[in-house]
């Protein structure tokens, strides 16, 4: 898939999920979706990203891992210059502060991914760095 195809299949996404209260059919119907806005680290405009996540008490966890290709997503560079971001699951939206998992605690958000996106596994075998785990934590104390 070419990158304007990928930003195609993106923008169609954010459509429908927006559209059906963050319902979405096709190839992620049975996946647990959220769409996350960073402030973007080059031109500082909002860029919105669907993204598979899991949740994690109050806290959503989502993965870097770029379907595997060489680099890491946008999103993850945005979120390193910048950890504000909005998630959006639902009809709700909330701010939220990215942090990144480490060490046992990785670990562990890792391996529980794996139960229910195998694939991930695939993704990582494919890159020379490790797949970053990010947490996005309510800001303020919103969930």
């Amino acid at each position: 898939m070419s990158n304007e195809q990928r930003r195609q299949l993106h923008l169609d996404v954010i459509a429908e999920f927006r559209a059906n209260a963050g319902k979405v059919g096709g190839q992620f119907a049975n996946i647990p979706l959220l769409l996350l806005t960073t402030t973007g680290a080059r031109t500082g405009e909002p860029r919105t990203w669907p993204l598979a996540y899991q949740r994690d008490g109050d806290r959503v966890v989502v993965y870097a891992a770029n379907g595997g290709r060489p680099n890491r997503p946008g999103w993850y560079h945005n979120l390193t210059a910048d950890p504000e971001a909005v998630v959006e699951v639902g009809i709700e939206s909330w701010p939220v502060t990215a942090s990144f998992a480490e060490g046992e605690e990785r670990q562990q958000l890792w391996e529980r991914k794996l139960v229910d996106a195998p694939f991930l596994a695939d993704f990582q075998a494919k890159v020379s760095w490790q797949i970053p785990v990010v947490i996005l934590a309510p800001t303020n104390g919103n969930s």
